[in-house]
């Protein structure tokens, strides 16, 4: 690391050696193979699930703390701002081209695998076929052989749409917040954050009723066939990502409560405000394409 003398940032910055991207590796790791164990009914799945995310968000509040001490200690320059916010922009796109796979898979799904499956040629191996989307309709479920059994798809109406309201209402009050603290309010702009926390752990206990009303009462599980897969690996993948979002906003909430942040630099606060907006625009596309199509 170089000379900080003077009380200015270095020309460049090298962070010591951490042990935690390799811890955050381990809880991640954790997290699938107990939901891997878990979907398949495994009765340690949902423990071992439990301890990776739990040693997930261990790491993260202290790998969070290390970065906030390191910019509150006048470490990170100009260069170091630069890198920060490329560094998001391209994490970001990567994420758009995650969501976009998985949107069109959706749609080659729905407008190109299910007709061709119910095409003439197809009609001579299973006579009983029906090519509907979603793969249920009155008489059948697109499974002759019974391997999909009977469910009844989500409509937009009512979760959905109240989902819809609480994560665009979320960017409306980040956007205040972030004028807030602008203009250098910076009471206004930490309840402003609140509510934008509050918003979006809601949304997240919406979601968790919603996937228990599908399958405790629609019978709506991801083997529902291309429809079940599509729709929880789609609205699944959404709400970890708003998880993600709210524990990003929640530090920075935190930091502002304990003075961190200036009017002139903020990007730790615009950083988590990108990511929310980015999850909030997906959630859009989401709503359209899985709830109304």
């Amino acid at each position: 690391m170089s000379s900080t003398a003077g009380g200015t940032a270095p020309y460049y910055f090298v962070p010591h050696p951490s042990r935690h991207p390799i811890m955050a590796a381990i809880g991640l790791f954790a997290m699938i193979i107990g939901g891997t164990l878990w979907i398949n009914r495994i009765d340690a799945g949902h423990w071992i699930f439990l301890v990776g995310i739990l040693w997930w968000l261990y790491t993260l509040f202290h790998w969070f703390r290390d970065s906030a001490h390191e910019s509150e200690g006048g470490l990170y320059g100009r260069r170091v701002d630069t890198s920060f916010r490329w560094s998001m922009s391209w994490f970001i796109f990567s994420e758009v081209m995650f969501f976009g796979a998985f949107f069109t898979a959706l749609w080659w799904a729905h407008k190109h695998s299910m007709p061709e499956l119910g095409n003439l040629n197809n009609a001579l191996l299973w006579p009983d076929f029906k090519s509907v989307w979603p793969s249920a309709a009155p008489g059948t479920t697109g499974s002759p052989a019974g391997t999909v059994e009977p469910f009844q798809t989500m409509g937009p109406f009512w979760l959905p749409t109240i989902n819809t309201a609480l994560l665009l209402s979320s960017g409306v009050t980040l956007t205040i917040a972030h004028h807030a603290l602008q203009a250098g309010k910076r009471a206004r702009c930490i309840a402003f954050m609140w509510i934008t926390v509050l918003l979006g752990l809601t949304f997240l206990i919406v979601q968790g009723y919603e996937y228990h009303h599908a399958y405790t009462e629609l019978n709506m599980t991801l083997a529902s066939g291309m429809y079940g897969s599509t729709f929880f690996m789609l609205t699944g993948f959404h709400g970890f990502h708003v998880l993600v979002g709210m524990l990003m906003l929640f530090f920075i909430t935190l930091r502002l409560m304990k003075g961190h942040f200036t009017p002139e630099h903020h990007f730790g606060f615009e950083g988590a405000a990108w990511y929310w907006h980015f999850v909030d625009v997906v959630w859009l596309f989401l709503y359209i394409l899985v709830y109304w199509i």
